[in-house]
């Protein structure tokens, strides 16, 4: 039995001006994969994420409820005939909620934590969604790399 209960904090590594933006209006862009949207944060904090994914900034979200329910009324008011959920990634074998929450072993450093949605219908197209929530100050931060918590 898997726990889908959210982590204390979700981490998205990225351009500090996307992740500002994000922090700021709560601005998000869905990325088609595997027959669905998804938008992917990781679990951990780790300098050496900022590398693999090139990035300069790391938005950090510590009301990760808020953040998800918020998330999850968007797309819902944006693609309503789409249904979502969000879960762990599971690396070298096929996870319990599909596809979408499957990756290669080789990834696994990114410990990710997905949001993903379907269209309920097959002629729905695939491509990227800009969803934005509000903004996020009251509970997230941008990090740069050199950030060393007390």
């Amino acid at each position: 039995m898997h726990d889908y209960k959210r982590p204390p904090t979700l981490h998205r590594y990225g351009p500090r001006s996307e992740l500002e933006q994000a922090l700021t209006t709560g601005q998000f862009v869905l990325r088609p994969a595997n027959g669905f949207l998804t938008l992917s944060f990781s679990q951990a904090w780790d300098r050496e994420l900022f590398a693999h994914f090139g990035a300069d900034s790391c938005l950090v979200i510590h009301n990760t409820e808020e953040f998800g329910e918020r998330i999850h009324r968007a797309v819902q008011r944006t693609l309503p005939n789409w249904a979502g959920i969000d879960g762990a990634v599971e690396y070298g074998a096929r996870a319990a909620l599909g596809a979408a929450f499957t990756k290669d072993a080789h990834d696994e450093v990114e410990q990710e934590w997905q949001f993903a949605w379907r269209a309920m219908q097959s002629q729905l197209s695939l491509n990227p969604v800009v969803i934005r929530i509000g903004s996020l100050e009251n509970f997230a931060e941008l990090r740069s790399q050199d950030y060393y918590p007390a």
